[in-house]
């Protein structure tokens, strides 16, 4: 074993994280971590490797273990080359370059020091780290990365090449076991390819954190953060969804026989109290009272069980008896409620087209594309990071809006239907609702596409998109999780009741089942839809034609 954990409590506030999570990671095996948004699962990442040591509980680590670990965010590294943030991440890279670098101009004939200097020499020499740059150049290369980007400030990258630096750094860590937080968002469809047949081939340990659904199909474990406690599950994401699929079927059992005991003991407690002051006989007063006090005591335990979080994939809940289903829709875990409004009786004819067009900055970055999107049709734009998905989406976004595009139109049409109104999801969020509370962000975002604001409103959006208006909605946009700022951004989308959704990776930071309330959100919705989408699953959900962008 390398890893052990067991947390007895961990809070924030007055919100319990976790009570008695038990989890533990084994030599050489795959385990992909899941739950709910703000289940904790960063946090237990933060607790492993050290950062946060606020809990109470004990974390064991196999003495020796090495233990390597990837970045969501990079503030503080912005203006670092990309080597050398790699180096200062690697195991005893920046202790023994100190060493190296700073000794031969201090040590002179000190023993002790020309010691520590041998053994650093030897060390690093052990490590590879001699190599490292060319090792990093080709593994850019393998990547199709621009080895040149290497020299080039952290800052430079976009989400997906910092995303696949993390995995590289990851990967010439070499660490017994590696933790990794959500790797594939805005990672394309060939780096994805590329972690997978890591994840496959690697000798080293892997805690992952992830709900992609084409990465749990490769582990060996799956481990679920729910109701403060860890859950684990042998086998990928086709057997996790077997396996949760009865047992939570037998906790919702439980939990509905539970609940109906809890009426019959209320019922029972009345029923004696009334008999009690009833009777006349002092041996059958307390008998009745003995009675009553029985059913007070279990009802009073029982009523202290709190509800579990219920959740099963759609299709396994198709699977389930009439009377299963019926206790399994009255109990299940709220869900976020997307509207997508009525766009019916729209016309049937083009809203978007391209004709031979051509868009790029210095240079083109594609040419002759030329594609049509009508009412109720899907497209799926499909490509490399930098060929020019998102660059189409931002073109198309300034014709309708009639502002000036950020990339030039070498040749070629874009035809936008006049009037179009377009829900847009993006990766960021922008700026300016970065420093403001959620609750004015939403008022802020109302505002900007014109729609009546009021506090119920926004109340009532927090309550649909699983925000606590009272704790959530006084929190700072830029303070948010990955997944919660997601949420605004399919709330902001879909605010304007839009006839055209276009969505830059929709799934990424969000949870199963949000991810399935989104899919069947959009397989309702009887507008257009242009998507990117390197998820499998998503894109397998949804008809329509598939544009290639840059091959």
């Amino acid at each position: 074993m390398l890893i052990s954990v067991d947390i007895s409590e961990k809070s924030f506030g007055d919100k319990v994280l976790y009570t008695d999570l038990q989890l533990a990671i084994e030599k050489n095996e795959k385990v992909g971590l899941i739950g709910r948004n703000g289940t904790g699962k960063s946090t237990l990442f933060n607790m492993i490797t050290g950062t946060d040591t606020d809990f109470q509980g004990e974390i064991s680590v196999k003495r020796g273990t090495i233990i390597a670990s990837s970045r969501q965010e990079h503030h503080g590294h912005e203006h670092k080359t990309v080597m050398e943030y790699i180096q200062g991440d690697l195991p005893e890279y920046a202790k023994l370059a100190h060493v190296l670098d700073t000794y031969p101009e201090t040590m002179g004939e000190d023993m002790k020091k020309m010691h520590i200097y041998s053994e650093a020499l030897e060390r690093f020499s052990q490590l590879g780290y001699f190599q490292v740059e060319d090792e990093l150049g080709q593994m850019f290369e393998a990547y199709q990365l621009d080895p040149a980007k290497l020299h080039g400030k952290v800052s430079e990258l976009s989400g997906g090449q910092k995303r696949m630096v993390e995995l590289i750094k990851v990967q010439r860590s070499r660490a017994d076991i590696a933790l990794i937080d959500e790797p594939t968002n805005h990672m394309d469809y060939v780096a994805k390819k590329a972690f997978a047949k890591w994840l496959g081939s690697v000798q080293e340990s892997v805690l992952v954190i992830t709900h992609d659904r084409d990465v749990l199909q490769t582990v060996d474990r799956i481990i679920e953060i729910r109701d403060g406690r860890a859950f684990a599950f042998k086998g990928n994401y086709d057997q996790f969804l077997k396996t949760n699929s009865g047992q939570i079927t037998a906790q919702v059992n439980e939990y509905d026989l539970t609940q109906k005991r809890i009426r019959n003991l209320t019922d029972d407690v009345i029923r004696f109290r009334r008999l009690k002051e009833r009777s006349r006989d002092p041996g059958t007063i307390k008998r009745f009272k003995s009675q009553e006090m029985q059913a007070s005591a279990e009802l009073n335990r029982l009523s202290k069980t709190e509800k579990p979080s219920f959740w099963i994939d759609q299709e396994s809940v198709t699977d389930l008896s009439t009377k299963m289903g019926a206790a399994y829709e009255k109990y299940k875990a709220k869900n976020i409620k997307l509207h997508t409004g009525s766009v019916a009786n729209i016309p049937d004819h083009v809203l978007v087209q391209g004709v031979k067009l051509s868009l790029g900055y210095n240079e083109p970055l594609f040419e002759d594309l030329t594609f049509s999107v009508s009412s109720g049709e899907r497209l799926r734009l499909h490509g490399r990071n930098g060929a020019g998905k998102s660059t189409l989406i931002n073109a198309i976004m300034a014709k309708s809006t009639g502002e000036q595009a950020p990339a030039k139109q070498y040749s070629g049409h874009l035809i936008i239907d006049n009037h179009l109104q377009i829900g847009l999801y993006e990766q960021e969020i922008n700026p300016k609702y970065l420093e403001l509370t959620l609750h004015d962000a939403i008022e802020q975002m109302l505002a900007d596409k014109g729609l009546p604001v009021n506090d119920q409103k926004v109340k009532q959006l927090l309550g649909d998109y699983l925000f606590n208006p009272a704790a959530d909605g006084s929190v700072a946009v830029e303070r948010l999780s990955g997944g919660q700022k997601a949420r605004f951004q399919l709330m902001r989308m879909l605010a304007s009741n839009p006839e055209l959704l276009i969505l830059d990776e929709p799934t990424n930071h969000l949870d199963l089942p949000s991810i399935e309330e989104l899919e069947n959100t959009l397989l309702e919705f009887k507008g257009a839809i242009i998507y990117v989408s390197h998820d499998s699953y998503f894109a397998d959900k949804f008809a329509g034609g598939t544009l290639e962008i840059g091959s």
